[in-house]
């Protein structure tokens, strides 16, 4: 089975098209594998990993609370931000320019089939990622993502969030890490329902900006020595 994953960085795009993309290549996958259980075909799947920006968007997860989101329709114009109910795990989230939004589209038979083993090696990639930069952190239990100080819980903090849709062990959606945003815009909701941590960046933690493409490099170095990714452009 092919670990071969293609690798794209789609730059700064909105949320609704990076979305229809995913969902493209999503359902053809899930669609590939339908008809060979089905028919017994043998049609292949293909992995994808996309690595973008987006402008502000707000998105909510399929179990989350809406009134989660702080501010009304008008002040989301005024914020020139987005907002969007959709079909991954978890609760609200903000998205912005200066966040790495990683999103694998892969199919987890090639791999393991095991969500919570995919979740903790997006998890790991991150940790790893920032080990590099200097940057100490790590899980807490029973809360997904990555933080800062995690074993002191009055002063932990998030710099990365994750939320996942997995569908015949295809995988869509994937983790957000803050790397320079403007964390003002996380005032707006109640980051994945969580009411009692802050969030932080790595900008904000090292007290100076870093260059995205740095942290490109490293966290598609780390993705593809854990899954043993073949990478391809």
């Amino acid at each position: 089975m092919s670990k071969v994953v293609k690798f794209e960085d789609l730059g700064l795009i909105p949320y609704e098209s990076s979305w229809n993309y995913q969902e493209e290549l999503f359902q053809k996958n899930v669609s590939a594998k339908l008809r060979n259980r089905k028919f017994g075909e043998d049609n292949p799947t293909h992995n994808f990993l996309l690595f973008c920006e987006h402008p502000h968007v707000y998105t909510l997860g399929k179990s989350g609370n809406a009134e989660h989101l702080l501010i009304n329709d008008l002040a989301l114009q005024d914020r020139q931000a987005t907002f969007f109910k959709i079909d991954r795990g978890g609760d609200i989230t903000y998205h912005g320019p200066g966040q790495l939004v990683v999103y694998p589209i892969i199919d987890l038979e090639y791999f393991f089939t095991d969500i919570h083993k995919y979740l903790r090696y997006l998890e790991e990639a991150v940790i790893l990622t920032l080990k590099e930069l200097g940057i100490t952190t790590g899980r807490i239990e029973g809360l997904t993502g990555v933080w800062v100080n995690p074993d002191t819980p009055d002063k932990a903090k998030k710099i990365c969030a994750m939320g996942v849709r997995c569908s015949r062990w295809v995988t869509m959606h994937g983790l957000a890490l803050n790397v320079n945003p403007d964390l003002s815009y996380f005032k707006d909701i109640i980051p994945c329902g969580i009411t009692d941590k802050a969030v932080t960046s790595i900008q904000q933690e090292l007290s100076e900006p870093i260059s995205m493409d740095i942290v490109k490099e490293l966290m598609l170095k780390h993705l593809t020595h854990l899954f043993g990714f073949e990478i391809t452009t």
